[in-house]
């Protein structure tokens, strides 16, 4: 039984992670219940290097049960998970996604977005699929997105380490083929796991003032909200090194916008499009 002392750690941790998170304090919420996970999911990090020790097919069987316990558009339930224990297909995703550190991962995943099911009930029911448009793809990203997003938090809250890699749809074709993926399935991202080697930093985010809005969305000071966070996260967390210098050169104020408009300066995944097409969606 948690004890009035765990509690006030886990409240003390919270409000530390969120204050480095975001560069202000949050103001005092007396909280009845749930501040250890309020508290985990606030100081967590993604986790790339993990120690030798075996995760426990059960234990990934359970968070499964509670990652697919999550919400989902409409009950449609238009979300997959494949575990890759395969060596073979495994060196092969590896191919793909490119992390020298995955080899060592003990886990992984992949979370697919399926609207091939709604299909066949639309088939075995004999009613007409009315919805052969780009909502069929959203829905069934988005399903597989919350998937994703709640089985990392139920590995975390075990314990576990935590990597979600879009990575895989850097060739999503050729993912697709060793996975055996059938029309309107595709795989959304990867997802390693395994017990942390080392706990993982907190990864400051955009302060709230830009990522919140109240009743309209609003743009205006963008600008020096960014600018001041490339100067915070600067100071708590610098790149180690600049990306594609002999393109762009080096310069001092390197920061998150310029990592990140780096990043994009260079066409990604435009294939994407076709490969979705040829999976037999309409994007329109």
């Amino acid at each position: 039984m948690k004890t009035r002392e765990d509690a006030e750690a886990a409240s003390a941790k919270l409000n530390a992670d969120l204050a480095l998170r975001f560069g202000e304090d949050f103001p005092p919420v007396s909280v009845d219940r749930g501040v250890e996970t309020l508290a985990g999911i606030a100081g967590r990090g993604s986790v790339r290097s993990f120690s030798e020790k075996p995760v426990d097919p059960d234990l990934v069987n359970l968070l499964l049960g509670v990652a697919f316990s999550s919400p989902t558009k409409s009950d449609l339930q238009q979300r997959d998970a494949i575990i890759v224990d395969d060596p073979e297909l495994r060196f092969q995703l590896h191919d793909i996604i490119r992390h020298r550190w995955l080899d060592t991962t003990p886990t992984l995943l992949v979370i697919c977005g399926n609207n091939r099911r709604q299909r066949q009930l639309h088939a075995w029911r004999n009613k007409t699929f009315a919805n052969d448009h780009l909502d069929a793809f959203f829905n069934a990203t988005v399903d597989a997105a919350i998937l994703l997003a709640t089985l990392v938090v139920a590995a975390e809250a075990v314990g576990l380490g935590a990597c979600p890699l879009s990575q895989i749809r850097n060739d999503a074709a050729r993912a697709a083929r060793i996975l055996g993926l059938p029309d309107h399935v595709f795989p959304v991202a990867a997802l390693a796991l395994g017990w942390p080697a080392e706990a993982p930093a907190v990864t400051p985010r955009l302060p709230l003032a830009l990522t919140v809005h109240k009743n309209q969305f609003d743009d205006d000071k963008t600008r020096a909200l960014v600018e001041a966070y490339d100067r915070r996260r600067a100071d708590i967390q610098p790149y180690a090194r600049q990306r594609d210098t002999a393109e762009h050169g080096t310069v001092d104020d390197y920061g998150w916008s310029e990592e990140k408009a780096r990043h994009y300066a260079k066409p990604e995944r435009a294939d994407f499009g076709q490969f979705v097409r040829d999976k037999g969606f309409k994007l329109t």
